[in-house]
């Protein structure tokens, strides 16, 4: 499916399986995951979601997101697990599985 820039309707696009990176514009490990997650997202057949908490936080508070980057995978509609930090891409990919 690849790179989605949120905008609506959250729960559309995690129900099959997806991947969400919670980040805002001004954090300085957002920003260095970014190019990571949308590299990623190009190798792998499910969403990937940014959603940026600044424009969108009643969404980040429904999903309990305290920090950021926030990466949350989810299955069916469901959080299956969530990792909160920078990752590289190895870290990421592992994640994913």
């Amino acid at each position: 499916m690849g790179l989605i820039h949120y905008e609506n309707d959250f729960s559309s696009l995690i129900k099959d399986k997806a991947v969400a990176d919670f980040y805002a514009t001004w954090c300085g490990p957002c920003k260095m995951f970014g190019p990571v997650f949308e590299d990623v997202s190009k190798e792998n057949e499910f969403n990937f979601i940014k959603l940026d908490v600044d424009k969108y936080s009643d969404v980040a508070r429904e999903y309990g997101v305290m920090s950021i980057p926030t990466i949350i995978l989810f299955e069916n509609g469901k959080e299956v697990k969530r990792f909160t930090g920078f990752m590289n891409k190895e870290e990421l990919v592992k994640f994913l599985k």
